[in-house]
């Protein structure tokens, strides 16, 4: 492939010398020597790539390549986006509900017993929250969201991966759940439920339509309200 687009000589040395997750890497002296560049351009190309969560640098082992993952490229993008108000969360959310459906298929078939079996765990730790007990009633934060990424986790794909996590740490950014009632979290549990249900059957059809039918419940917080907690 062309690699002017990088505009990254570091990069460039990566994938010209077949740089794999693991593999040390020289140090920006030695890079330097070899690329006739100096080390404090190479020096700022590195932090990009850092940035990237391509490289890692740890003292007394010095920089080593890292497994592409899209998180650290999509993520900040995504909440700094939403906190300057230049794209809402609705967008997000669309692309969001657009990907779970599309790779539903993809998705559940490579669900494993243990997935299931975490995932049944989940639905019954949210509903032991939402019915109260000795540490009163108790939004089932966490679980929404290892919910749906248990569900989506096997799939093959950092960018969908990358996508889905942006969703859920803006979702967790902008505190929607704030906003929602006791009664909400209720019913979008009891779909919840029925979805596992459907998975540990193996009525991944059925399945994929109470997912649809779910997001139909989700509501975003109105403009004014993200506007004051920006």
């Amino acid at each position: 492939m062309r690699l002017e687009k990088l505009d990254s000589t570091f990069l460039q040395y990566l994938i010209d010398h077949d740089v794999s997750p693991g593999d040390k890497l020289p140090t920006l002296t030695e890079i330097s020597q070899e690329l006739g560049i100096s080390v404090g351009k190479l020096r700022e190309q590195l932090e990009h790539a850092r940035a990237l969560g391509l490289v890692s640098v740890k003292p007394r082992v010095g920089m080593t390549r890292e497994p592409f993952s899209f998180v650290p490229v999509v993520v900040p993008g995504t909440l700094f986006a939403l906190a300057m108000e230049e794209a809402s969360f609705e967008q997000i959310s669309q692309l969001r509900r657009g990907l779970e459906t599309i790779f539903w298929d993809e998705a559940v078939m490579q669900l494993l017993p243990q997935d299931i079996a975490r995932l049944q765990k989940v639905v019954e730790t949210a509903q032991r929250k939402l019915g109260g007990g000795d540490n009163g009633i108790q939004i089932p934060y966490n679980e929404h969201r290892d919910l749906h990424m248990t569900i989506f986790g096997r799939i093959d794909n950092p960018f969908i991966i990358g996508l889905l996590t942006a969703y859920w740490d803006a979702y967790d950014a902008t505190e929607l759940t704030r906003y929602q009632s006791y009664e909400y979290f209720q019913t979008i549990w009891s779909y919840h439920a029925r979805i596992v249900d459907a998975l540990a059957d193996g009525r991944f059809d059925d399945g994929r339509q109470i997912l649809i039918d779910h997001f139909n419940l989700l509501t975003t917080t109105p403009a004014s309200v993200q506007a004051n907690g920006r």
